[in-house]
Formats: C-alpha cells, sequence, structure tokens
C-alpha cells in the first residue's frame, strides 16, 4: 500500500484509500463534479473527479474506494486526480490502514494514567475516578477515541494520549505551586475531555455527533461527572461544585466555549496546562503535515498565524 504522505506531486497512483467525504459540486460551465477527501492513517489528501462517466462506479462517504489517478499540485497542495474509481471489496484491505493512530503504546498510557487515579487520596474523588476508568466500556471506549475531529489529536488514542499529558502538566504545577489542590487538579484533568466520548463519534467516522453540536463536550463532561456524583453517599457539595468548575472553565474564556472563566486556581492551572498541550501538539502535527516540503521554513500556519519553522532536531512521527 502505497501511504498518503508518501505521495508526490507527478505520481500515479493506484490503491485503496477511505472515503472521508463526498460532496457533488458544479464548475462555472455546469459540468457536475465529485470533491473528496480521501483517508488513511498517514493522512488525507484533497481529491477531484472531474468526469463522472465511464469508469466511475457508484460508492458513498465512508466506503473504502480502489482509485486510480494522478498527483498535481493545487495553489501549494497537493491535490489526486482521479480517472478510475470502484468500491473496494472486503478482504482487499484492512481497517487498521486508514485510521491515524497514537504513535505511543496505548496499554502503557492507560496504566500509567489509572497511576495517577489509585493516588488519589480523597475518598470522594477516587471514588468518582474509578466509576469512570474502573468500568471496561468507559475505560475501551476513552482509550480508543480521538481528542478532536481536527486540530490536535484527532487520531485513535488521542484522548486518552491528551488526557495523559494535561494530567501530567497538572502534576508538575503541584510541584511548582503548593497552593494548589492536587487532589482537585489531578481528578479535573483526568475529567475534563470526557465528554469527548458522545461529542465525538467513534472511528473511522470521528465526526461531530448531534450531542456534540448541541451540547458539545464541556457541558457534556459536567453532566457525567455530576450523575457519577449523584451515586456516590454524601459528596461533598462544594467539592463537587469545584471539580465542575474546572471542567467548566477549562478553555479559560468565553468565546472558546467555556461557560464560566477560571475562578479557582486549579481551573486556572487545568485552563493553561490544556492550552499548552494541545498548542505543542498542533505545532507538532503541523510540522509532520508538511513534511514534504525541503528546508525548514514551513510557509504561513493559519492557526498560529505566523510562519513555521521546524528546527534542526526536528523529525516527523
Amino acid at each position: 500500500m502505497r501511504y498518503i504522505n508518501e505521495l508526490r506531486e507527478g505520481d500515479n497512483v493506484s490503491d485503496i484509500y477511505l472515503c472521508k467525504s463526498k460532496i457533488i459540486s458544479k464548475t462555472k460551465a455546469g459540468k457536475t463534479y465529485y470533491s473528496l477527501i480521501l483517508q488513511d492513517k498517514t493522512g488525507n489528501i484533497d481529491t477531484k473527479i472531474w468526469d463522472l462517466g465511464r469508469g466511475i462506479e457508484n460508492f458513498e462517504q465512508m466506503d473504502y474506494v480502489r482509485v486510480e489517478g494522478n498527483v498535481t499540485s493545487f495553489q501549494g497542495s497537493l491535490q489526486l486526480n482521479v480517472r478510475r474509481l470502484r468500491k473496494a471489496a472486503e478482504g482487499e484491505y484492512a481497517p487498521q490502514d486508514y485510521i491515524p493512530v497514537t504513535a505511543k503504546d496505548i496499554d502503557a498510557m492507560f496504566r500509567e494514567l489509572t497511576g495517577y487515579v489509585n493516588h488519589i487520596r480523597n475518598i470522594y474523588l477516587r471514588q468518582l475516578l474509578v466509576a469512570f476508568f474502573g468500568d471496561k466500556a468507559f475505560a475501551k471506549a476513552f482509550r480508543e477515541h480521538s481528542a478532536a475531529k481536527r486540530v490536535h489529536h484527532g487520531f485513535w488514542g488521542g484522548l486518552l494520549e491528551h488526557t495523559l499529558g494535561v494530567v501530567k502538566l497538572c502534576d508538575f504545577y503541584c510541584t511548582q505551586y503548593p497552593i494548589l489542590n492536587r487532589d482537585l487538579l489531578i481528578t479535573a484533568a483526568l475529567c475534563h475531555d470526557i465528554g469527548k466520548i458522545s461529542e465525538i463519534s467513534d472511528f473511522p467516522e470521528n465526526d461531530y455527533t448531534d450531542e456534540g453540536q448541541l451540547i458539545g463536550h464541556i457541558v457534556k463532561g459536567t453532566m457525567m461527572v455530576e450523575e457519577k456524583i449523584q451515586k456516590i453517599p454524601n459528596f461533598p457539595v462544594q467539592l463537587g461544585n469545584e471539580l465542575k468548575h474546572c471542567i467548566l472553565a477549562h478553555h479559560g474564556e468565553l468565546e472558546f466555549g467555556s461557560p464560566k472563566r477560571p475562578a479557582l486556581i486549579e481551573a486556572l492551572a487545568l485552563n493553561f496546562a490544556d492550552n499548552t498541550d494541545a498548542k505543542l501538539e498542533t505545532f507538532i502535527e503541523a510540522l509532520a503535515e508538511d513534511n514534504r516540503q525541503t528546508g525548514e521554513w514551513r510557509g504561513y500556519n493559519k492557526l498560529f498565524e505566523s510562519n513555521i519553522r521546524a528546527t534542526g532536531g526536528y523529525s516527523t512521527r
């Protein structure tokens, strides 16, 4: 199999990819064409089918398709122009080749994460965490989920990787700033993105659900925490409110989706840790996306509003 990150301008392609999206459009002259996003585990490529006649069989979004075509460049990005396409049959492809996956060991990350759960001293917070991460169905979903549709950690195991990164940063903050309530902050870090299990669908779709669009992961995660709290006898009301506030405020600003701005120092610390892990991973992924370019400078990146540059020691995933 020829992976998408190996494709170069001028290449001829004859391989199977996942059709992540399919849009029917018209040219200025009124001719119908298909605009697709084809995906494998290394990335995706903008794809066009200009001639829908002979050689193009019926297919739908989320189908695995065998395509023949050539790679061109359009406005600085690669584009695949398809001449022939058919729906791939089962047995012709391995689904794991088409899902982006964390480069880290999922089992090892989850063991490290549960280690933090076991070191929570507050009996109520520990019961809450065990109710989540000790549940086999929740743990499986959490381990396999992404943390985003795009932008950062949008891969199998991404939610686990991101959450562990945030927890470790919060743990470090606690050593530097003793004022922080470690049990509260670590619990909030562990729970801050649990709502993404409902906000984003499973792979291979990895897209926003109706619940995600209407409610969002911040409010959904807070609701999930409240539901568990109600099942724990005598859970302190103030502690529950402080934990829920940290989750509600973890994006920091109203314009970034947080219903509340941080009013507790633990909420502020969680916001910084979440933002740090997300932004650094976003930069790493931006460098990896542009690894076809020669030289250290990778051009303008709209997320960072700057031309971005790789350091001499940088290597892609």
